[in-house]
Parts: structure tokens; sequence; C-alpha cells
């Protein structure tokens, strides 16, 4: 991965193709790549990334919203709203799980960017408040 520009367009991608299997969820990950690149231009790297990001999605997805729901007070999984839950998945993966290193600060500071762009007036400040409520419980700083 050369530089942040291609993580964040990796990021975008999957953004958009785990919202998409939200209602498609019989589309595999990989029928999912395919699909997209037909429509979204971007490097080698840039799908590279979001692979990694979708698969590890999909492979940490219990974990990943157990800790959504443990971090989510008043708010059931089932009512965030799809694009939120998709960014926090994401994020929560890329934060907690992935084996890259990334420091959380940049997690959290490009979902709340990916909020800003995709989701509602309150879905940044939403996001923060569950990202950061994890790493308080999982990472050291």
């Amino acid at each position: 991965m050369k530089d942040g520009g291609e993580r964040r367009k990796a990021r975008e991608i999957s953004l958009q193709i785990l919202f998409q299997r939200e209602f498609t969820p019989e589309m595999t990950v990989h029928s999912s790549l395919e699909y997209f690149q037909n429509y979204i231009s971007a490097t080698k790297d840039s799908w590279d990334y979001a692979n990694i990001l979708l698969t590890g999605v999909d492979k940490q997805r219990d974990e990943i919203d157990r800790l959504i729901r443990e971090s989510s007070h008043n708010w059931k999984i089932e009512r965030i709203s799809p694009v939120d839950l998709c960014i926090l998945r994401q994020s929560l993966f890329e934060m907690v799980f992935s084996s890259q290193s990334i420091p959380y600060k940049v997690v959290i500071d490009e979902a709340i960017e990916l909020a800003k762009k995709y989701g509602s007036t309150e879905s940044a400040p939403f996001i923060n408040g569950i990202l950061d409520s994890v790493r308080k419980k999982t990472l050291r700083d």
C-alpha cells in the first residue's frame, strides 16, 4: 500500500460492498468484488486492501457485532442504520482484528470521514462514540 489515498479508496469500496451485501447477503465477497470492479476505478492495491477488509469483516462478524452491542448503549444493533453499521464493522475489523498495523486514531478518523460522506448528520458522532468506547475497552494508547 503506497499511501493513505489508496487505503481511503479501499475503505470506500469496502463500505459500498458491505452495504450492498446487507441487502443481497447471498453474494459472496468474491462475486461482489468482481461486480464492483466493473464500475469503480481503483488501483490494484486499493482492491487488494478492500478484499482484506471484506474478508476480515466476514470472518470476524460475530465478534465485531458483539463489540458493537456492548458499546452501543440504548441502541439495538438492528436499529443502527445500515451505512453506520457497515462503517462500524469495517472500522472495528481494522482497529481490533486486522494484522495490519494501523493506528486506531487513523481508523477512527477514516470512519468519521466515511460517516460524513455517506451517513446522516448524526452518523459521525455516533460512530466516533462507539469506536472510542471499543478502543478504551480493548486497546491501549
